[in-house]
């Protein structure tokens, strides 16, 4: 029987009884996935970890605190050894193969009926690793090919496209801060699936060389119609390229909802009968801080932080921010769309109480390999952000949180 590979089937266990011998860290390994797959398990065992013993008490398995006792497998479908004892291991499995129940050793695999395959998960579906030879079984192989399998599908470098159960429809995807690696998993396997992507000028560019040849990539900072109309062109567009049948992915910038008019695309989706799923990103805002060093919250300094938009200067009729009320806070203050306002900011911040020597940093294309930071004061900002002709896109950081942490290279 060695001789020959294992046939791989998937059991159904929905409401069959299935008997586990030892409650130590194997049974804690495979017991979630028997419980998941629905199956009536009873574990025999006089002890089991305290994990084991959690999904005792919450119900979700039946513990009989003993030893393995002949007839323990009867009317089981499926059994899993995993005892301390050879004796009774060896037991078990004689008892397995007289009663027919599919039987896996923890202690012996050659002895065993069956074989645990290493098992990962993706979008509804179950990925399944086994050793065809049965001389050479490596464990640590087959779990890598697994992993390798799993996180192809997740970050999309794997393509499966779906195609009975693909529905067109739009992927409002925040695509994180600039770097490529830094976009969701969720993000990066709708991004690999689309017919369609329509992306902002600041999303991961680097991702949409990576689309296969058949993908149409819009840029949507290039849509006519002129910059006061640009919305309502990209609305048109997500709305026409899905009606047409199309999976399309809308491509932004950190997260949608963040100073990122995603709500506007969703309305405007719903508005025409169009799904819409909203996956969120990793926001600027506290993304591109981290990466150059600067926490927007640190113990003994800073208990909160606020994010603002600084696309308006404080004295125009159009801002909605409470400046007045910013600049009497002692937390961290994230400025973002703001370099070229920082200077009248600044001002009024420390007009109505915020010290002139709050250190200031900006962090200029935040996450890439083009990623600067520029340190100054409240006093000093507007004539560095000139001398150092820092350009958008930046982060500002305004707060004692831009001095917590190493200084940066001159």
């Amino acid at each position: 029987m060695a001789e020959h590979p294992a046939y791989p089937v998937g059991l159904r266990l929905t409401g069959r009884r299935v008997v586990v011998l030892g409650g130590g860290t194997v049974a804690q390994r495979r017991l979630p996935a028997l419980i998941a797959a629905g199956a009536d398990v009873t574990l025999v065992s006089p002890q089991a970890t305290p994990s084991v013993e959690a999904m005792a008490e919450a119900g979700e398995i039946t513990w009989e605190r003993r030893p393995y006792a002949e007839g323990d497998l009867a009317d089981a479908w499926y059994a899993l050894i995993a005892t301390s004892d050879p004796d009774a291991n060896t037991a078990a499995s004689a008892e397995a193969e007289r009663h027919r129940v599919w039987c896996v050793r923890s202690d012996d695999a050659d002895r065993a009926t069956a074989w645990t395959p290493a098992t990962g998960h993706s979008e509804g579906v179950t990925i399944a690793v086994l050793t065809t030879d049965a001389k050479g079984r490596d464990p640590r192989h087959t779990a890598a090919v697994r992993d390798a399998v799993v996180e192809g599908l997740r970050d999309g470098t794997l393509v499966a496209p779906h195609h009975r159960t693909r529905t067109p429809g739009v992927a409002l995807v925040g695509g994180g801060p600039g770097d490529p690696d830094l976009i969701t998993v969720r993000g990066r396997r709708l991004l690999a699936e689309a017919d369609v992507v329509i992306a902002d000028r600041l999303g991961p560019r680097d991702l949409l060389a990576e689309l296969p040849p058949h993908v149409e990539v819009i840029d949507a900072a290039k849509i006519p119609y002129g910059r006061y109309m640009a919305q309502e062109a990209i609305n048109n567009a997500l709305i026409e390229h899905a009606r047409q049948g199309k999976s399309v992915v809308r491509l932004k910038g950190g997260d949608p909802f963040v100073f990122g008019r995603g709500m506007e695309e969703v309305q405007a989706l719903a508005e025409a009968g169009i799904a819409c799923t909203v996956v969120p990103g990793i926001s600027s805002s506290i993304s591109v801080p981290g990466a150059a060093g600067i926490p927007v919250t640190h113990r003994g300094v800073a208990h909160e932080f606020t994010v603002v938009s600084g696309h308006v200067a404080p004295d125009d009729e159009r801002s909605l921010v409470d400046w007045p009320s910013l600049a009497r806070l002692t937390g961290t203050l994230v400025i973002l769309m703001g370099v070229d306002k920082i200077g009248k900011i600044a001002e009024t911040l420390v007009a109505h109480g915020r010290s002139p020597e709050t250190p200031v940093a900006l962090v200029q294309e935040g996450t890439t390999a083009a990623q600067r930071r520029v340190d100054a004061t409240l006093a000093t900002v507007a004539e560095t952000v000139r001398a150092e002709d820092v350009r958008p896109p930046a982060v500002i950081v305004i707060g004692e949180v831009v001095s917590v942490g190493p200084r940066p290279a001159a």
